[in-house]
């Protein structure tokens, strides 16, 4: 098996070293928490008034 022939499908390719697999696990969070942070900011923006209905304890109601 030359460098260009693709990988048969019953053989797994060779363990990654341990600084690739570091740099795939640090590229994979940097997304997921930028995805989340993306998320948040949407959440706050689009339903900003609903959000703080929401989380209000008394609900607007009078206690008298």
């Amino acid at each position: 098996m030359t460098a260009s022939d693709p990988p048969s499908p019953g053989k797994r390719p060779p363990p990654l070293s341990r600084d690739a697999r570091l740099k795939a696990a640090l590229k994979a969070n940097l997304a997921r928490r930028k995805a989340q942070a993306r998320g948040r900011a949407a959440g706050l923006d689009e339903d900003d008034g609903e959000s703080r209905a929401a989380n209000d304890t008394d609900n607007g109601q009078d206690k008298g």
